[in-house]
């Protein structure tokens, strides 16, 4: 699928969409930017050979999906689209895909222990029980201004390439960056890192998230019988 309403210089974004993705409302300030032009790759498909970004969006289950990547072939694509200068960026669970390697010592997401990573940054990530959730306000460095997101993951990801960090929460540091600046990932979700990294329009995905909640209100409000259901639920 692609994004319509695009200009004829847009940016082709490439998104493969694996088994378990999630928090792909990120990309929303790309769908609604006529200078990008956004498509969702499904499994069977190759990435376009004249993508000039990929970007892997979050995961439910990040080792289950690192493997349907490859079943797909889209790691040999990722390399190739690298190795032509094209900008890879990882969400979330697509950031600790970038790594080396994923380390799941308590078997929380199956059976092995240790999935080698694409290899595209010197990081590695330990998954772990406890659940990362909450909202932060970040600065990015490189863009030299203020972000606002949310986090919500498994695992820790440490390494070299973490000392370029893609934005600061408090003394905090998120996110890495390869040392071409080609490639890198965050932790961040909410499509407002992503808008500003890319010149994108940022604040849509809010404003697209709260009409599409106010149009299923209306329309539950003619489908469903009001007065029925508050005497229903009455004691």
């Amino acid at each position: 699928a692609r994004t319509h309403g695009t200009s004829p210089d847009a940016r082709l974004v490439a998104v493969p969409v694996y088994d378990r993705i999630s928090n792909f409302d990120d990309l929303d300030p790309l769908l609604h930017d006529p200078a990008f032009d956004v498509r969702f790759i499904r499994p069977g498909e190759a990435l376009p050979p004249d993508s000039g970004i990929v970007i892997l969006p979050g995961s439910k289950a990040t080792i289950s999906d690192l493997a349907c990547l490859r079943r797909n072939g889209w790691d040999r694509d990722i390399a190739r689209l690298h190795g032509q200068g094209a900008e890879i960026i990882g969400l979330c669970g697509g950031y600790q895909m970038l790594g080396r390697v994923i380390r799941d010592p308590l078997r929380l997401e199956g059976a092995d222990a240790e999935t080698e990573g694409l290899g595209l940054l010197d990081i590695e990530t330990v998954m772990q029980p406890e659940k990362t959730l909450r909202e932060v306000e970040a600065f990015a460095p490189l863009l030299n201004r203020m972000v606002s997101g949310y986090e919500i993951h498994l695992g820790t990801t440490t390494g070299p390439d973490c000392a370029r960090p893609t934005s600061l929460i408090g003394a905090r540091a998120d996110g890495a960056r390869s040392a071409d600046g080609t490639v890198w990932g965050t932790y961040l979700h909410g499509g407002t890192m992503l808008a500003a990294h890319l010149g994108a329009q940022a604040g849509e995905s809010r404003v697209i998230a709260d009409a599409a909640l106010d149009a299923i209100a209306a329309r539950l409000d003619q489908l469903l019988d009001a007065r029925f259901i508050t005497r229903w639920l009455s004691p």
